[in-house]
């Protein structure tokens, strides 16, 4: 081996260590000798001034994958030509640029953290699932009235129509709330007088005319409206015209309040909340012009409507046995949605903490499993407290949860085919006497339930979803 070799590339800045290597003489007195050259960095000004850059820019170079991103950091910072050349010794900005990429080593620091894009409004979320439930007390106050045991069947089939149509036009008013709360207004003012009279007719035919289609007509104008509210997030002035029929159911269970106290007292809710309504869609209405938006097809709302249908009879069904499982599910309802976003932002952060798709699917079933828990537990002393089987009122909670849960994402097929299905079965079993019998519904909703978490991380489970 004759001749230096550069272990690194060198120049003018660069000092050379020399080593000679003498062989010894394989004949007669000549002696032939090698050199190795080690070239080290010098450490003169000029790279003592480089690495004082380099210390004063590591936060900013470190997360650097390339020289070139070093160098538009310089070249941001004003570094002329002249000062690179004098200051620091090297011909160009990116040689410059090289030098500091090799000196600092890789860091790649975690995102600052981000605001949860999913928080959920804890006051709202609360109001919704007391306005579920608070309609109820107008039953007791005005059974007195029209005796509604009599027309139990028509003020069913009122209910079931009145709770299908308004999740379909709920669906409907959210995506024209894409072209602005006018188109939404706009929906919700057509839709919601339309559904009412459809329950209303639904109510005459099963019920016949008279004092039970009056009732019917009351309740779906009331849904209604109600419908229009909370869609229009209007859930405070909704509470406030509910006030009335609060204050006179409170004092039932020690005071009689008479015939004309107890009509008067729905009445004047009734009339609240249809005052309240005009006054939301009129503030909507009066908006500024918005676009058109695209347009949605009507079939696109259809499965919100289906499994509107089966939850109605799946939640009357588990009525007819424990009368007060009913109000148990009606307020659960606020804190199912809570859970929904909760379900949401606990995914987000989940996409933020994996890197692979099986660590997100992963990460998803225990969101999915802790959030599913949070529903179910408190309703399992509720249960018991109310005389319900806890079996049957838990396996439906998870059935119409994890529906809902779909549906958020705008998988509102399989939700809808599943709660069909189960609806059915048990509706039947019932009105027909097949067997199992009682069992039947604790059956259903337990064989949808699970269909239902299946589907949850066959179809959510993908990053995609949440991004």
């Amino acid at each position: 081996m004759s001749g230096p070799m550069a272990l690194e590339p060198g120049g003018t800045e660069h000092d050379t260590l020399a080593l000679r290597l003498t062989t010894p003489p394989a004949r007669g007195p000549r002696t032939d000798q090698h050199t190795l050259a080690l070239r080290l960095p010098g450490t003169g000004p000029a790279e003592d001034a480089v690495n004082a850059l380099a210390a004063e820019l590591a936060d900013r170079i470190g997360p650097a994958v390339h020289p070139y991103e070093v160098a538009a950091l310089l070249e941001a910072d004003g570094l002329s030509a002249e000062v690179i050349q004098e200051r620091y010794g090297h011909p160009d900005l990116f040689s410059l640029a090289t030098a500091l990429y090799e000196r600092v080593p890789r860091t790649f620091p975690d995102p600052a953290p981000v605001a949860d894009p999913w928080r959920p409004d804890h006051l709202r979320c609360l109001l919704r699932g007391l306005l579920f439930a608070l309609p109820g007390l107008a039953y007791p106050l005005t059974a007195p009235l029209w005796h509604p045991g009599r027309h139990l069947t028509a003020l069913i089939t009122a209910a079931i129509v009145s709770w299908a149509w308004g999740q379909a036009l709920g669906h409907r008013a959210h995506l024209r709330m894409t072209a602005g709360r006018r188109a939404a207004a706009r929906t919700l003012l057509t839709g919601a007088p339309l559904g009412a009279a459809f329950a209303t007719a639904a109510a005459a035919v099963t019920g016949g005319l008279g004092t039970v289609t009056l009732a019917a007509a009351v309740q779906s104008l009331y849904l209604a409206a109600a419908g229009i509210l909370l869609v229009l997030a209007r859930e405070r002035p909704l509470l406030a015209a509910l006030t009335p029929l609060v204050a006179g159911a409170a004092p039932l269970p020690w005071w009689e309040p008479g015939p004309a106290l107890r009509a008067g007292a729905a009445l004047l809710a009734l009339l609240a909340t249809l005052a309240v309504t005009g006054h939301a869609l009129r503030s909507a209405l009066a908006g500024p012009a918005e676009s058109a938006g695209p347009r949605h097809p009507l079939l696109r709302s259809l499965p919100y409507g289906l499994f509107g249908l089966a939850a109605a009879v799946l939640v009357l069904l588990e009525g007819s046995r424990a009368p007060y499982a009913v109000i148990v599910l009606t307020v659960s309802m606020g804190p199912a949605e809570w859970l929904l976003y909760r379900y949401r932002g606990l995914s987000v952060a989940a996409l933020r903490a994996t890197a692979t798709p099986r660590g997100f699917l992963l990460r998803s079933a225990a969101v999915l499993g802790a959030c599913l828990l949070a529903y179910l537990l408190p309703l399992l002393p509720a249960a018991l407290l109310t005389g319900a089987d806890p079996a049957t009122l838990l396996a439906l909670a998870a059935t119409l949860w994890t529906a809902l849960l779909l549906q958020a994402f705008g998988t509102a097929w399989p939700a809808a085919a599943i709660c069909l299905t189960a609806a059915a079965g048990a509706g039947a079993a019932q009105l027909l006497r097949l067997p199992p019998g009682p069992a039947a519904l604790p059956l259903c909703c337990g064989a949808a339930a699970l269909c239902l978490v299946a589907c949850v991380p066959a179809l959510l489970g993908r990053p995609a979803r949440h991004a």
